[in-house]
């Protein structure tokens, strides 16, 4: 088995609103799409973790400083598309599952139930040294 990282960002796919902004009914759709697609994972014993990350409001961004104490600052203030919504950590038996996995995420249904085809960054752990070595 080995493992992905699914990274979600606030770049709204096919949606030109945000969640906050969709009926409530939209929402529930889009959740419930969600859920439903990790339980099956859990369900397959593929899901590792989900979680979703607050705003980047909340975010501080840590540097060292070689004499002084570490320089900490608010952030990342990117744009609204590149900040990281939240990851799903998956075990599976090939990448091809794990895209299989993103592209139902990304099917999620937005306003008015059309899929928002939001994408997701597929992302293998390393798992030995030669992970480093392969660039």
């Amino acid at each position: 088995m080995t493992k992905f990282l699914l990274l979600m960002n606030h770049d709204g796919g096919t949606s030109t609103t945000t969640m906050h902004e969709w009926s409530e009914a939209d929402r529930q759709a889009h959740l419930d799409h969600l859920t439903a697609t990790l339980d099956k994972l859990r369900a397959n014993g593929e899901l590792v973790d989900v979680q979703g990350l607050t705003w980047p409001k909340h975010a501080k961004v840590v540097r060292a400083a070689s004499v002084t104490a570490p320089v900490v600052t608010d952030g990342p203030y990117a744009e609204s598309k590149e900040i990281l919504a939240g990851y799903t950590m998956i075990d599976v038996e090939s990448e091809e599952r794990a895209l299989e996995i993103a592209a139902e995420q990304s099917s999620a249904p937005g306003p008015g139930g059309v899929p928002i085809e939001q994408p997701i960054e597929v992302r293998r752990l390393m798992e030995s040294d030669a992970d480093f070595w392969d660039i």
